[in-house]
């Protein structure tokens, strides 16, 4: 009797072992991190490879999303015969709605570009009134906004010693508040001389959306938008007039504009003449929003 109580205990000890866990190899585990698998442990069947593993071996992480999204960014077409023909650039409005021509892009005494020698603007002035509504002439992604946009400016070389020198003399203020759009076709959009911007970097706009004030930080005699286009695949370039690349040291080159007028609508374009902006809708003024607004010296 004895015996058989004997062996039914042990019956049911075993039981519970197996009901209740069995040991790991090397005891049990004192915590969490010691029930994980070792870097040199094989992943469960159908787990794959962790992210950071996969980045190891060269491949795409299905879990790693940023991992993925460069790869396909990496094997989409590159524009290696040069930027799109602008002829064929569409969904472009104007800047200002209601601007008129104060300087057109070409050759100009006032230039500080040179083009074969000659003294160059590279962008479409236009000019309504100082606060007038600046809006995107395309739909696109704010590549930068306020003064230290240089980076996306198109300049060949380095911007180093133009930074150094701003920064050891406190020049930044006295640069124009300028927008750069990645217009989603190969090129981007200059929106120069604003008196206080409206969107921030990183932000998605559509065409008509509004940027910013017109008006006349940097360099400029008067309220106006300078409104510049170019593709970062072109292969041309301007070169900067050597006294101001020496004063300033910027690069001496910059890649070459395309003429604003290509791609904008046919309206009229007479300097005398203030034209109506077509389908755009007039802007309400609103109050400017205070937390984006950007002080600047009055000029001596």
């Amino acid at each position: 009797m004895r015996r058989h109580l004997a062996l039914g205990l042990l019956a049911f000890a075993a039981a519970l072992a197996v009901t209740f866990g069995q040991p790991v190899a090397g005891g049990w585990p004192r915590g969490p991190e010691d029930a994980t698998l070792t870097a040199g442990a094989r992943p469960a069947a159908g787990g794959g490879l962790p992210a950071a593993r996969a980045a190891e071996r060269g491949t795409i992480s299905p879990d790693d999303p940023a991992s993925t999204g460069r790869a396909v960014a990496d094997r989409a077409p590159r524009l290696s015969s040069g930027p799109t023909d602008p002829s064929r650039l569409t969904g472009y409005q104007w800047p200002l709605p209601r601007g008129r021509i104060t300087q057109p892009f070409g050759p100009s005494w006032a230039g500080t570009l040179l083009v074969d020698g000659v003294p160059f603007h590279d962008g479409l002035d236009v000019a309504t009134f100082c606060g007038d509504h600046v809006v995107a002439a395309h739909g696109g992604v704010v590549l930068a906004a306020g003064r230290k946009v240089d980076p996306w400016m198109g300049w060949v070389g380095s911007l180093a010693p133009s930074v150094a020198r701003r920064d050891r003399h406190h020049l930044w203020y006295s640069l124009p508040i300028i927008v750069v759009v990645d217009d989603g076709n190969g090129y981007r959009s200059i929106y120069a001389h604003l008196n206080a911007l409206n969107v921030r970097a990183g932000e998605h706009v559509r065409a008509g959306q509004f940027l910013g004030w017109e008006g006349s930080t940097g360099f400029a005699t008067g309220c106006h938008l300078h409104y510049g286009l170019f593709s970062p695949q072109e292969s041309r370039v301007f070169a900067l007039e050597p006294r101001v690349a020496k004063r300033t040291r910027l690069p001496a080159l910059e890649l070459a504009r395309i003429d604003p007028l290509i791609v904008l609508p046919a309206r009229g374009r007479s300097n005398d003449d203030r034209v109506e902006g077509g389908d755009t809708p007039i802007l309400q003024n609103l109050p400017p929003p205070i937390d984006r607004l950007e002080s600047y010296p009055a000029r001596r």
